[in-house]
């Protein structure tokens, strides 16, 4: 069997090639074809396609983000599947990123902010003259010594990306966060490419947006309310931002500001609380307060991002119990490396 097989994809007649071994997503990537996908884990089921023609390797035991009835119906998560033919996809892609350039690039850290205990805020600078665009909700790849890459997304509204970019990064132990939290410095090279991701802020809709981020899943949610506020949209917008305890909304001034000023439902939500934080608050997690003040979401947009767990359970009780059409369900999960 040849190792060079074909991928088409409709409707859009993009095509790419993929090696027997590696997922159909991944080869896609490598190729520069970005294909919906989130959290590369079968978790979120951003990926998935209906194989209209040839044979393909579905790891079903990983994609848990796919139900029985769509498995049924021939549908497979792209970062679960591998070609064992040469294939015809029906894919889903996202008109928001078709026409923005993946890139390589580098930029100066010009400042690194304390937002919380374990939350810094980097500031990122672009050479003199050069511009870069994304769209809002989007993340880059840090591209590390020895070629080790970690996910990080852009925090700023696409505006002020001529100016600069903004990451906020949790603490996790792992070789970016040793980087950020014990060596990092202003003048420091950083190397990125990007923009990268499919969990980005969809024109054509009227509906009113709810935004559900857990954590640090706050960053790439910004971005997205920051750039409808620029846009001066008329659209209502809720902002449910969950943590274990009160730091972790480390922007909470921010977010209380965009109530004031904009009209964003803004409810902050603390799930482990304890007496010294002296939280007044919603308690809980952060999905179920949506549960509880929601009866139907049928009428809504939804971005949710964060925590694995979280993401599913918003997935499965949304769309199951509050009636929100699959198609307008965005999510993206963050995963710790």
């Amino acid at each position: 069997m040849s190792t060079n097989l074909k991928i088409r994809c409709l409707p859009v007649e993009m095509a790419f090639e993929a090696a027997a071994d590696e997922s159909i997503l991944a080869a896609a990537l490598r190729a520069g074809v970005m294909l919906p996908h989130s959290c590369k884990t079968g978790l979120c089921g951003t990926c998935r396609v209906r194989v209209v023609d040839g044979h393909v390797d579905f790891n079903t035991a990983k994609a848990r983000g796919l139900s029985p009835h769509d498995r049924a119906e021939g549908d497979v998560l792209l970062c679960q599947t591998r070609a064992v033919s040469d294939v015809t996809l029906a894919c889903n892609i996202v008109e928001e990123t078709r026409d923005v350039p993946v890139r390589r690039i580098a930029a100066h850290v010009v400042g690194v902010d304390p937002l919380s205990e374990d939350v810094r805020r980097i500031r990122l600078a672009l050479p003199e003259g050069e511009t870069f665009g994304f769209v809002a909700g989007q993340h880059m790849n840090v591209v590390m010594s020895g070629g080790v890459r970690r996910c990080v997304s852009l925090a700023n509204a696409p505006s002020g990306g001529d100016a600069g970019l903004e990451m906020h990064l949790r603490n996790y132990g792992g070789v970016l966060s040793k980087y950020v939290f014990e060596s990092i410095k202003d003048g420091d090279l950083v190397r990125m490419e990007g923009p990268l991701g499919t969990f980005v802020l969809r024109g054509g809709s009227d509906r009113p947006l709810l935004f559900v981020a857990g954590g640090t899943g706050f960053s790439p949610v910004k971005s997205m309310i920051e750039t409808l506020i620029e846009q001066r949209s008329s659209r209502p917008m809720s902002l449910y931002w969950g943590g274990r305890r009160p730091p972790d909304l480390y922007l909470h001034e921010l977010a209380g500001h965009w109530h004031d000023h904009v009209g964003l439902d803004y409810v902050p939500v603390v799930s482990d609380g304890e007496p010294e934080d002296a939280w007044q608050g919603r308690t809980g997690f952060v999905h179920q307060a949506v549960m509880d003040d929601f009866d139907d979401l049928s009428g809504h947009d939804v971005y949710v991002c964060g925590a694995p767990p979280m993401v599913e359970a918003a997935r499965r009780d949304f769309i199951g119990a509050r009636k929100l059409p699959p198609r307008q369900f965005f999510a993206d999960a963050f995963h710790p490396s």
